[in-house]
């Protein structure tokens, strides 16, 4: 087989043609016309179009607007709103919604009715984001009445209030709560609230602390954080709530992240609170920046990429765009569309926010503000061990006898992942309690970092930090949960090399704020070895991490990889690729190794050649190679 032969993932039979455009996800926008081109539909078409999707519209508001005034806003007729809707789901149904300006009650009822019955009630899952828009950039009220979103209570996925739109809705949500409490409480009626679980009257709205303040002037990142947790309970979604111009902000743009359960998330990250925090960009060119926000994450849930995903890629997608923005009249300028964001500079920096205390007592701002100068800190506190040599072909094995095979055959990289309940030869462990299997781990343990040294090997210990640690491991290899409870600090200071475990944006983002050895990422394609919460990523996927975290940390793939679909893997740009069942499943491991990683060599001098003719490897395609070839 030829070097050119063993890059291509697929046979000329195998593969669809490459003149055949793929077929882009479709995303809605339904909202408000803005004249001036900057937000509302028109910002949504240039966002959507620019990250890879396919737009619909459907027109709720005509405005007549420049970038200094809003003249005129008008809404459209019931009939017009609903041919539309109906109109696009007969021929085009939707991968992802986003909603924008609503032009009255009217038509909040007759959208939350459509959508229920259309989308929420169908089959297949969309993800409908609401951006609440009440004002203008100009500050001209753009709904004449306060509206009042409750009926799409269960209908939205996640919805992106500013400061102002916050405060409304979690006094709105107040006001409606105490209502309600009052009308159930004249009629008897606890037993009918109670069958609601979006809603705890007693315990979530008619509380005292803390106050829900009436201008932004006044508001805290505490108030903050409680009205968003409000607004996420009251209508049964997740909130990104923007900060803006914030006097706690200071040059920083901190948006409050609240979430619940997340498909396809981490089990440690649901249901949390999460500030993000990115540098501020000095500039008034923001007009149209709520409305770029939600429309991106809209794009980015089509492409199934999970919410926390989303998220953090659209606050970069509007990082980048206030960047480059135009001025282009009197008023605000636009942002700039920049494409799918790639550099990890303009990412924010995630902060977990423990909310409560031990009493379940609402935090102060100086606690909050605490964990955010204390995470921010903490990628210049640790210096984890550099890797000696690349990790090339990156075994993952779980018991000795295969560790010291593998060693033998000149291995300089391995991965010890125990499982007590499976020995060598597939046959279980029997302990006689609990005290005997930490005996026999920290054995295997002690036993494989003493061959690493024989060796002089590179050997990461799986989860098990503190023996590592304790007998002087090389490196100790963490998944995201595990990485939360481990002493990182002990492990920095003693020079040991951490390998961290990623399966999203979100994830590779909290592992970079550590500042590990290397980043796993994974699982690619579908796995037996473990049972994992998230769907296979994929090379798309792949390709999209290795470009943001190149020239950054060493990057390894893991996950179902073997020799059939090690080329289409190299095409990524990754650096290198762990690998478990293709070898210490194999007839013969030691030669399944041997042939991997020389195939790996191959394809890594090929992917060096495309490098020195400026060829771009972060698609999954491979013309690259073929034209370095």
């Amino acid at each position: 087989m030829s070097a050119t032969d063993m890059l291509l993932p697929l046979s000329a039979a195998e593969t669809p043609s490459r003149q055949q455009k793929s077929v882009n996800k479709i995303v809605w926008s339904i909202a408000g016309s803005d004249s001036g081109g900057g937000a509302g539909i028109q910002a949504d078409l240039a966002t959507i179009q620019d990250l890879n999707c396919h737009a619909c519209t459907v027109i709720t508001t005509l405005t007549a607007q420049n970038s200094v005034n809003v003249n005129l806003v008008e809404a459209v007729s019931e009939a017009m709103l609903f041919a539309q809707l109906d109109s696009l789901l007969s021929d085009m149904p939707p991968d992802a919604i986003k909603i924008g300006l609503i032009a009255n009650q009217q038509q909040v009822n007759q959208l939350a009715q459509w959508l229920s019955a259309s989308i929420v009630k169908a089959n297949r899952y969309v993800p409908i984001i609401l951006d609440p828009v009440m004002v203008a950039s100009s500050g001209n009220l753009l709904n004449q009445h306060v509206v009042d979103f409750s009926p799409l209570r269960g209908v939205v996925s996640v919805i992106t209030p500013n400061q102002s739109e916050l405060i409304a809705l979690a006094r709105a949500f107040k006001s409606d709560a105490r209502n309600q409490a009052s009308s159930q409480a004249g009629n008897h009626a606890e037993v009918n609230h109670q069958a609601d679980p979006q809603i705890n009257i007693k315990d979530e709205f008619t509380s005292i602390t803390p106050a829900i303040t009436s201008s932004n002037e006044a508001l805290t990142l505490a108030n903050m954080v409680f009205m968003a947790q409000q607004v996420s309970r009251y209508l049964g979604c997740h909130v990104v709530a923007k900060g803006g111009d914030a006097a706690w902000q200071a040059d920083r743009a901190m948006d409050v992240y609240v979430c619940q359960h997340v498909e396809g998330g981490s089990a440690e990250h649901n249901d949390s609170v999460f500030v993000l925090s990115s540098q501020r960009v000095d500039t008034a060119n923001n007009h149209g920046s709520g409305c770029t926000l939600s429309s991106a994450m809209a794009c980015f849930l089509a492409q199934d990429f999970v919410l926390h995903d989303a998220v953090v890629l659209a606050k970069a997608y509007v990082t980048s765009g206030l960047k480059q923005s135009i001025k282009v009249a009197s008023g605000p300028g636009y942002l700039a569309r920049t494409g799918w964001p790639t550099s990890l500079e303009l990412m924010p920096h995630i902060v977990p926010l423990i909310v409560r205390d031990s009493a379940n007592r609402l935090l102060n701002d100086a606690s909050f503000e605490q964990q955010i100068s204390q995470s921010m800190r903490q990628k210049k506190q640790y210096q984890f061990s550099k890797l000696s040599t690349p990790l090339e072909v990156y075994p993952v094995v779980a018991n000795i006898s295969m560790l010291e095979m593998l060693l033998g055959a000149g291995c300089k990289t391995l991965q010890l992942r125990l499982k007590p309940e499976i020995s060598c030869c597939d046959k279980g462990i029997a302990f006689e309690d609990e005290q005997q299997k930490a005996q026999w781990i920290e054995q295997q343990v002690f036993n494989a970092i003493q061959l690493s040294r024989k060796f002089n090997a590179q050997l990461f210990i799986n989860d098990h930090w503190q023996l590592a640690l304790k007998y002087g491991a090389f490196g100790v290899h963490l998944g995201q949960e595990d990485a939360l409870s481990a002493d990182l600090a002990a492990l920095a200071e003693n020079n040991i090399a951490l390998g961290l475990s990623s399966h999203s944006y979100f994830e590779i983002l909290l592992a970079t704020q550590v500042n590990p050895s290397y980043i796993a990422l994974g699982h690619i394609f579908a796995t037996t070895t473990k049972n994992m919460p998230s769907t296979p990523q994929g090379l798309t996927k792949l390709a999209k991490y290795t470009s943001l975290l190149k020239h950054h940390f060493p990057t390894v793939a893991i996950g179902g990889i073997d020799s059939q679909n090690l080329k289409d893997i190299a095409v990524t740009g990754v650096d290198d690729v762990a690998v478990v069942r293709a070898i210490t499943q194999a007839r013969e491991p030691v030669e399944a190794y041997k042939s991997l990683n020389k195939q790996w060599q191959t394809l890594k001098s090929l992917s060096v050649i495309a490098d020195s003719k400026g060829l771009n490897n972060s698609t999954t395609s491979t013309e690259p190679y073929q034209e370095a070839l």
